[in-house]
């Protein structure tokens, strides 16, 4: 997950801890990056976690409430295309023995803040690896749950529920549900909406396109991926949905690709927009990668476009995600009256994807790398960039990637 506020770049940077929090002003646009940030909510009086008393000792995972939630809205506020917010259930519970809870749990408030200067980054000892692995796994194996229950009909509010108890049964939290007061376990962003998408009542439709985004936080770390997913099957994408999945997945591998110590930060930008711009479309600015480990978002921030930020060089045991989100049309982004769902302004599409990376001695590796029972989808299949799954570029990954194609193709 990702988000950058309105604030000059240095200081947005040197605030990325904050980066899943909502805007301050709905139809503003922001020349500066959104790191998953958005506005800083009041807390809100804590009963414990999604309602429930941190000191029970069991409490269910239920919802804490059956009535439904009506979204914050306004009469006169123009959405760009035909995605409109529907009835929300009510938070989820999380059992408050067995799971370790992040700081932000009861009171939605992040406590851990990152580095003063973007270019000071953590790098994780083996052990702080070792428990990023099997977050990276809980987070992947659960996206693909996710994955395989979109079909026309179901609801995100459904998707939601499936990835809130499949989180729990790996012994996670779902690291979104109360981040800066997010409601949901997950981020459902259906067609329009660039990324923030809150899952609620709305049925999906055949031909929808969707990124699930999931984190989950295991034993005090998070591992943290997305995934497009066409509702129907591949046959129900049109053809310029097909173009702009197969152009994001591209100029996101080719950036992967890019990962190595030694290399700048600040030049994983260029290659996904110049490889996005040749192909007709643009990449969104607004909203950007993050460090990630014990802490949710903090440095190196990763900027999807061509810049000279100061980000750092990249170096063996840092942990960060890349997540360029690519638009058919503008770029720009329209935020809804509920202060989470960022749509493109015109109503264009928008797709997105995104792994945690670990870089080692000999390049990277996805830490959310797909697995023997994942799907393979038409984007990897087709890729002139990379065929097949893409799990690194270290020689530890390349001889996992190649038995795991060799399996799944």
């Amino acid at each position: 997950m990702l988000f950058v506020n309105s604030f000059p770049v240095l200081l947005l940077l040197a605030a990325s801890a904050a980066s899943f929090a909502p805007t301050q002003h709905h139809q503003r646009q922001s020349t500066s990056l959104f790191m998953n940030q958005k506005k800083k909510q009041k807390p809100l009086p804590s009963k414990g976690f999604g309602g429930a008393s941190s000191s029970s000792p069991r409490v269910s995972s239920a919802l804490s409430s059956t009535t439904f939630i009506k979204p914050k809205t306004t009469s006169n506020f123009k959405y760009a295309g035909s995605i409109r917010p529907g009835l929300q259930s009510p938070k989820r519970l999380v059992p408050s023995e067995k799971i370790v809870f992040p700081d932000y749990a009861d009171d939605g408030v992040p406590k851990a803040r990152p580095p003063l200067f973007p270019w000071v980054i953590e790098v994780k000892k083996p052990e702080e690896i070792e428990k990023m692995r099997i977050a990276g796994r809980a987070a992947r194996e659960v996206l693909d749950l996710a994955g395989r229950e979109v079909r026309p009909g179901i609801t995100t509010d459904e998707i939601d529920r499936i990835v809130h108890e499949a989180t729990l049964a790996r012994g996670g939290y779902p690291s979104p549900l109360n981040y800066h007061n997010f409601p949901k376990s997950c981020c459902t962003s259906v067609n329009e909406v660039i990324c923030h998408g809150i899952p609620d009542d709305r049925p999906l439709e055949k031909g929808d396109i969707v990124n699930i985004d999931i984190t989950c936080y295991v034993n005090g770390y998070h591992g943290d991926c997305s995934e497009m997913f066409v509702v129907g099957g591949e046959e129900a994408a049109d053809a310029k949905a097909r173009h702009l999945l197969q152009a994001t997945y591209d100029c996101w591998v080719k950036a992967l690709n890019f990962v190595k110590p030694g290399n700048d930060y600040k030049d994983i930008g260029a290659i996904i927009e110049d490889h996005v711009v040749a192909e007709g479309f643009n990449t969104v600015k607004s909203f950007c990668g993050h460090g990630i480990g014990s802490v949710f978002h903090t440095n190196p921030n990763i900027l999807h476009y061509r810049n000279s930020e100061p980000a750092g060089k990249m170096a063996p045991g840092h942990t960060f995600t890349i997540e360029p989100m690519i638009c058919e049309g503008e770029a720009s982004y329209l935020m809804w009256p509920d202060d989470w769902t960022a749509t493109t302004r015109d109503g264009g599409r928008s797709a997105q994807f995104e792994h945690t990376l670990l870089i080692t001695k000999d390049g990277v590796e996805a830490l959310t790398g797909k697995i023997e029972t994942s799907t393979v989808h038409f984007w990897e299949e087709e890729s002139k960039v990379h065929e097949g799954v893409w799990l690194g570029t270290s020689a530890d990954a390349k001889e996992r990637e190649t038995a795991l194609n060799a399996q799944l193709l």
